[in-house]
């Protein structure tokens, strides 16, 4: 269900009425759990199965790993762990290998086929890493005195008892506002604002501000830059000039931080709206000065999920300057598959991983400079060129077309197409004020402060209304 569409707008409305209804308070974990289970089963009501499937099994596991002994615990959140493993796996992962070994239909081979065949549950990976946070962070509970005071409030919340520990999980795990594309958020971080809501709580300013720019982000800039960003497919591009492709391709990596932070911006809004707080999952990343500092600012709450639980767990920066940067390209190799089951994403991982270990090993652990201007401005156009450069991956199926995008860029067609350009730029305004922004924020007087930013969030529901492109899913909802 999109956020965008009709349908949401009524599941919304009903939720928010019965959620706040104040004899109807105790019941509104259950009242978003349900309406959780029917944003997602739109989609496909088979597939809501396979995520109680994974409900069921991570408040099971969970629940055994806070009361059993920890040496039982300690194998009983590998089992867990694997089990999620095996299902996102299995889901996601079981057609690449089978077209890796049998052709791209596996026609040839009964097994093939069907593993070729096996539909992608939406969010699947969203919500695997989140069941993984909650069996990692229950079994660190058990050490708590070592530990963070929220992941010791897992440790106790289980006495409450199985069942209403079961549907906290549930909820936990269905959230329907970041259910499908994220923010991910760690069991430790949600558990303990499971507790009554009130209407007059709501922080509306907080709310709208998330809401507007999520749904201008994706209703009028990512989904008016699809409609030309489509022609980089292949074959399309081929018969394209060089400028109009590097337009295009400044375009579609203006569209996917416009398409996912949108719909990140538009989860942080509505779980405002029901009293919960997840955490941002952009900051302002094509400012970034560096490959690490982009992934300080991009898919955050990914980012972080794969250094706690990943790159820590495989020992870091601890085990010498090698294994560091093994590591790291270990890391950003597997975030590159967490995306899709298609090696053009590993690709897309293989990039960024290079990158982090070259970058760590040219200026080592040491903390960034405060660089000269135009030093800075160098920095942040070459990170940028070659984020911008690495999105073909998520584009192009396969390293064949992506060397044939090069070639038509290098083939000598002269004849570009200015109207396209000027649209791709248009349309990247907004985006490029938004990074900005902060550069002349501070200097502007309160009073007109209080004139524009009305004016700018006024302009924004404006364009909504009358300037959205044909809608669309979300980029993220493939992964």
């Amino acid at each position: 269900m999109l956020f965008n569409s009709h349908e949401f707008a009524v599941l919304f409305l009903v939720t928010a009425i019965l959620y706040y209804l104040p004899p109807l308070r105790k019941l509104q974990p259950g009242i978003l759990l349900i309406s959780s289970f029917i944003f997602y089963s739109h989609h496909n009501p088979m597939l809501l199965a396979l995520l109680m499937f994974s409900i069921v099994c991570n408040a099971l596991g969970s629940y055994a790993i806070l009361r059993y002994p920890l040496q039982k615990a300690r194998w009983l959140t590998l089992i867990a762990v694997s089990v999620n493993i095996g299902i996102l796996g299995a889901f996601k992962y079981a057609g690449l290998l089978a077209r890796t070994l049998w052709g791209e239909t596996a026609d040839g081979n009964q097994l093939g086929h069907f593993l070729v065949t096996i539909p992608l549950p939406l969010g699947i990976s969203f919500f695997t890493f989140q069941g993984i946070s909650l069996l990692i962070d229950c079994f660190r509970s058990r050490e708590s005195d070592q530990l963070e005071r929220k992941i010791a409030c897992l440790h106790e919340i289980h006495h409450s008892g199985f069942w209403r520990f079961s549907l906290d999980t549930a909820l936990y795990i269905a959230f329907f506002p970041q259910l499908v594309a994220g923010p991910i958020v760690k069991a430790r971080d949600f558990y303990f604002q499971i507790q009554p809501k009130y209407f007059s709580r709501i922080p509306w300013d907080h709310v709208f501000r998330f809401v507007v720019l999520g749904y201008f982000l994706k209703m009028v800039v990512a989904d008016n830059l699809k409609d030309r960003t489509y022609y980089l497919t292949y074959p399309l591009f081929l018969e394209l000039d060089w400028m109009t492709l590097l337009s295009l391709l400044l375009g579609y990596s203006m569209q996917i931080f416009s398409d996912f932070a949108g719909y990140s911006a538009i989860a942080i809004g509505l779980s405002s709206f029901f009293g919960y707080v997840i955490p941002v999952n952009f900051r302002k990343p094509y400012i970034a000065q560096s490959f690490a500092d982009f992934w300080s600012r991009w898919h955050i709450s990914l980012s972080t999920w794969l250094k706690e639980y990943l790159y820590f767990g495989l020992g870091g920066n601890r085990k010498g300057a090698v294994r560091t940067y093994l590591n790291l390209f270990l890391v950003m190799f597997l975030g590159g598959l967490w995306h899709g089951a298609s090696w053009n994403y590993a690709f897309w991982g293989i990039f960024h991983g290079l990158a982090l270990a070259t970058e760590r090993a040219l200026r080592g652990s040491r903390p960034d400079d405060s660089p000269k201007l135009v030093v800075a401005v160098l920095r942040t156009l070459f990170v940028f060129a070659f984020v911008t450069h690495a999105w073909l991956f998520f584009i192009l199926k396969d390293f064949n077309q992506y060397t044939a995008f090069w070639k038509a860029m290098f083939s000598g067609n002269e004849n570009p197409n200015f109207v396209w350009i000027a649209y791709v730029l248009i349309y990247s305004v907004p985006i490029a004020l938004y990074h900005l922004k902060d550069l002349v924020w501070d200097s502007i007087p309160s009073r007109a402060k209080a004139l524009v930013e009305p004016a700018v969030f006024g302009a924004m529901i404006w364009l909504i209304i009358f300037n959205s492109g044909s809608a669309g899913e979300f980029i993220y909802f493939q992964f």
